[in-house]
Formats: C-alpha cells, structure tokens, sequence
C-alpha cells in the first residue's frame, strides 16, 4: 500500500509542479511587462477575485457541474445502447448511423435554438447540447471496443454454447471496457463543453453565464477566474471516470504499471 501511495504522489506532482511553474511565470511577466489587467490579469488577481466571493463563484459551478454530469450520463446510457445495436445488427448500422454521423456534423449552436423553442429556458436544453457533444465519443469507442474481440474467443464463446446475450455481456463488453473507458474520458471533456455552450445560449446561472456576463462589463479577472475554475473542474472529472476506470478494471491498469 505504502508503495501505490508513493506511486499516485509521483503521478500526480508532476502535473502539478508543471502547472505551478506556468503560474509563478505567469504572474512575473505580468509584473515584470506592466500588463494592463483588461488584456491579462495576474494570476494574485484571479486569486483575489475568487477570494471576495467564493459562495457565488461555488453556486455557479455546481450548476455547471450538475449540467455537466447529466447530459455525460444521457450520453453514456444511449452511447452503449446504439453502439450496441450497431455492432448486433448490421442492417441497422447501414440505416442508422450515417444519419447519427451526418447529426453529429452539425454545429451544436446551430441547433441550441431549436432546443430553447422545445424545451424552454430551464435546464433541459443545456443538457440536451451537453449530451449531443459528448455521445459521439461514446459511441464510437464502445462500437470499435465491441468489434476487437478476437475471433478465436468468439468461436471458443459460441463451441460452449453461450447464446448472444451471454456472448455480448461476457465477453464482447469485457474486451470493450478499455476502448469504453477512453471514450468516457473524451466524452466527460465534451460534455462540460456542452455545458458552458449551453449556458452561453441561454442561462442565468453556472459558469458560462458568468463569463458571458464579465465579458459583456470587460471584467477579464471574473473571466479568468471561472476559466481557472473550468480547468480545476475539467481535470477534476476526468480523474474521476479514471478512478472508476482503476477500480472496474484492476488487471488493466497493473498491466500498465508493470509495462512501464
């Protein structure tokens, strides 16, 4: 145990020793250069900006967080399912997913209107862009998961009789969960993207509304500090969904370890 400790530290004070040289040279340039803070404020200035009111700058991330993980949920659930479908059945396929890639194409803005006329200005619409952003990757990574199983462990499947579902819940979906994981990761990203678009069309709450709002007053601190809570917030869930992916497959992740 004492061991995986050391290893996590190792892990992860890299990134963040990499992040704190970025701030400390952030935050001497614009000292050193006299930058004016409505083109780049320093990061003691986002700090402070936090820092004056942490309970409304927190409201509005949960919101965003909240929006986040439904429309991340949505796309899991009908992610699996149609990958599922496409790869069982290869006449659905042909019928069904060139129209789910030719949906994918459009630009999500372009639709978000069309969202606000069907379901209004409450929470729905921001979930339903978060979701079209982020199931594409589900999708995807779960159809080519499904289809590298070996087809000597197909053969070997079906020679002790297991029937479709067996086969398809044992097997084909074991061999899938790193190609589903990776597609998780991708589609977390996405869907917090989708949130922030989806707030910028029309919100009064969460963190894309306040950026939309201090852009409109040329408040570049409060920008800067709900993109900082963005990027805490991104790497944050990503890790997450790597942490479920540790625990849901323990062998995967000693493989990795002892590879490198």
């Amino acid at each position: 145990m004492p061991s995986a400790l050391w290893s996590g530290f190792r892990r992860s004070s890299v990134p963040l020793l990499g992040a704190l040289v970025f701030i400390v040279l952030w935050e001497i340039a614009c000292r050193l250069f006299a930058i004016r803070p409505i083109l780049l404020p320093s990061p003691t200035m986002v700090l402070r900006e936090l820092a004056d009111s942490p309970a409304w700058f927190a409201e509005q991330t949960v919101y965003t967080v909240g929006i986040t993980l439904a429309g991340f949920g949505a796309a899991v659930v009908f992610g699996v399912l149609f990958a599922i479908i496409i790869v069982e059945w290869k006449l659905l396929e042909r019928l069904l997913f060139p129209l789910f890639v030719g949906l994918n194409s459009v630009p999500k803005v372009a639709l978000a209107p069309l969202f606000i006329i069907w379901f209004g200005v409450g929470d729905t619409p921001k979930v339903a862009i978060a979701f079209l952003i982020a199931v594409f990757a589900v999708v995807i990574d779960t159809a080519l998961g499904l289809r590298s199983v070996p087809p000597d462990t197909l053969d070997l499947a079906r020679t002790l009789r297991g029937s479709r579902l067996k086969v398809l819940l044992r097997v084909k979906l074991f061999c899938a969960m790193p190609h589903l994981f990776a597609g998780l990761k991708v589609a977390m990203s996405l869907a917090l993207v989708g949130a922030i678009v989806g707030e910028f069309v029309s919100s009064q709450r969460g963190l894309g509304y306040v950026i939309l709002s201090a852009q409109g007053m040329f408040d570049t601190t409060r920008v800067f500090a709900a993109i900082a809570i963005l990027a805490v917030v991104g790497v944050a869930l990503i890790e997450a969904v790597a942490i479920v992916e540790r625990l849901a497959m323990p062998w995967h992740h000693s493989a990795d370890r002892g590879g490198h």
